[in-house]
Order: C-alpha cells, then sequence, then structure tokens
C-alpha cells in the first residue's frame, strides 16, 4: 500500500486510451520509484471511456500500488476530468498532470516537480529556447497553435509562450485557492487554470520541456478546435463586466457546445470581476 499522504499526486486524464496508456503508467511508476525521494500516487481519471482502458489501468496497478483510477461513466471531458481530479490537492504537497499519450517522458515531468519547489506553479513549455522536440506537430497544428496563442495573449495578457503543454505540477496550497474557478471542460482547461493562478497572485514558471508528439490526437481541428476557441472567448466574458449581460443567451451557448458535441463548462460561482 502507498501512503495515504502522498508528497506528489500525478493526474493523468484519459479517454479510450486502451491502447497507449499501459507503458506510460509502466514507465511514470517505475521512473518515479527510483528517481523521486518522496511518496507518490499516479490517478488515473477516466473520462467516458467506452473501451478497455479501466481493465488496462488495473493491469498495471496489480503490479504498481502506486496506481489507481477514478472512473466517471459519463464524457466530461479533459478539463472535467482535470477538475475532479483536482479536488485531491489536499491530499497531497504537490499535485500535477501529463497527458495519456506518454508526450512528456517522466525525467522532463519530475523536472518541473522539482522547479515547483521554488515556485507556485511549474509548467513544461515546448516553444522556449532549450526545449526539445523529438517528432514535430504536423504544418497544420503548429499554425492553429500559434494562431491560438496569440489569440489567449490579446485576450488574457499573460505572456506565457505556452499555455497548452500538458505537463503542470502545482502545489496544495495554489490549488485549493483557484478550484472553484476551475470551470472549463475541454482542453482550453489549461486557459482557465493559468488565468485563475496568475489573477490570485501565484507565480508560475515555464520550463523548456522534452516532448514528443503522438499520433492518435483526441482534438480534431475542426467541430474540436471551434469548440476551444469558444471556451476561451467564454471565459475571457466570464472576466468582463458584460458577462451578467450576456446571460440571456445561456441557452444558445449550451446549443453552440452540443452542436460542436464538445463538453459544457461547468456551472458553479462565478469569479469575482476585478475592475
Amino acid at each position: 500500500m502507498t501512503h495515504s499522504s502522498p508528497d506528489l499526486l500525478l493526474l493523468i486524464p484519459a479517454y479510450n486510451e486502451e491502447d497507449r496508456i499501459e507503458p506510460v503508467l509502466r514507465d511514470y511508476a517505475q521512473h518515479l520509484r527510483k528517481a523521486f525521494s518522496g511518496t507518490f500516487q499516479i490517478v488515473v481519471v477516466l473520462n467516458g471511456c467506452v473501451d478497455d482502458t479501466l481493465g488496462v489501468v488495473n493491469r498495471v496497478a496489480s503490479n504498481n500500488p502506486e496506481v489507481r483510477a477514478i472512473v466517471f461513466s459519463a464524457p466530461i471531458g479533459k478539463g472535467g476530468a482535470l477538475i475532479e481530479g483536482l479536488k485531491l490537492a489536499p491530499t497531497t504537497d504537490f499535485i500535477g498532470y501529463v497527458d495519456a499519450d506518454g508526450a512528456t517522458a517522466p525525467a522532463a515531468f519530475l523536472d518541473l516537480v522539482r522547479h515547483c519547489r521554488e515556485v507556485d506553479c511549474a509548467i513544461g513549455s515546448r516553444w522556449l529556447p532549450g526545449s526539445v522536440l523529438h517528432q514535430s506537430q504536423s504544418t497544420e497544428r503548429r499554425v492553429f497553435s500559434r494562431i491560438f496563442h496569440a489569440l489567449v495573449q490579446v485576450l488574457f495578457h499573460m505572456n506565457i509562450a505556452d499555455t497548452q503543454c500538458g505537463a503542470k505540477v502545482m502545489r496544495r496550497q495554489a490549488v485549493e485557492a483557484i478550484h472553484s474557478s476551475l470551470r472549463i471542460a475541454d482542453v482550453a482547461f489549461d486557459i482557465n487554470l493559468l488565468y485563475a493562478l496568475k489573477r490570485n497572485g501565484f507565480n508560475i514558471r515555464e520550463v523548456p520541456t522534452v516532448w514528443t508528439d503522438k499520433q492518435g490526437s483526441k482534438i480534431k481541428l475542426n467541430k474540436g478546435a471551434l469548440g476551444i476557441l469558444l471556451s476561451v472567448i467564454r471565459l475571457r466574458l466570464v472576466y468582463s463586466p458584460l458577462y451578467n449581460l450576456l446571460r440571456p443567451l445561456r441557452p444558445v451557448e449550451a446549443w453552440i457546445y452540443r452542436k460542436l458535441r464538445a463538453p459544457q463548462p461547468l456551472a458553479g460561482p462565478r469569479p469575482t470581476v476585478k475592475s
């Protein structure tokens, strides 16, 4: 049995990952056991899986007691899965997440943990000098990524080179302080998280990372991209004095998300709008 209060808790959101997640889990468990001096847990948050992802996770857990699963039968989106997983923050010192495809190697994630001992949040970046991309994204995805980054910078002024890298680590206190502000359920969740941290005065350090782009992305650059852009614009409006005036349009917003087959933002307390 693992320690009831691990020093590090790693979340891995998973949607139909039976073909990719086993070596990722085994590599992370083995590397953290060898290279991390504290106790750790790896929690896979299953989000509407209809394949045998749970069976794979349980098979790995049978000889890696640090691994366990949380299952949500309904599709709640990557962001929704992380919002649920981050509720575990009070049980640990550091909590972070990586994608299920193994794009971030265990050593690169552990590097973020080391940096997070000096800051409130450490995030991997593929766009800083010193980053290593073992397999570049397609031209189409790189173009979308840069357009998306420009839009995020215009709307939020966070001065973060890579908000979307799927590797982040935070201190428990930072997550506890901002968790109620996390409402975005799709992959624009990262913007929600980082902006909430910034607005609450927590410091964020970008760290050049080692990244291997993987085939089989769950994000399609058509309806998926439109859903992400909608969520980003919605998040900006949440922090705008106009937000309450747009309340009558909520049914239209919900209809658009359904048409795009995108996970809708979670209902909950709206952030206080600062002047």
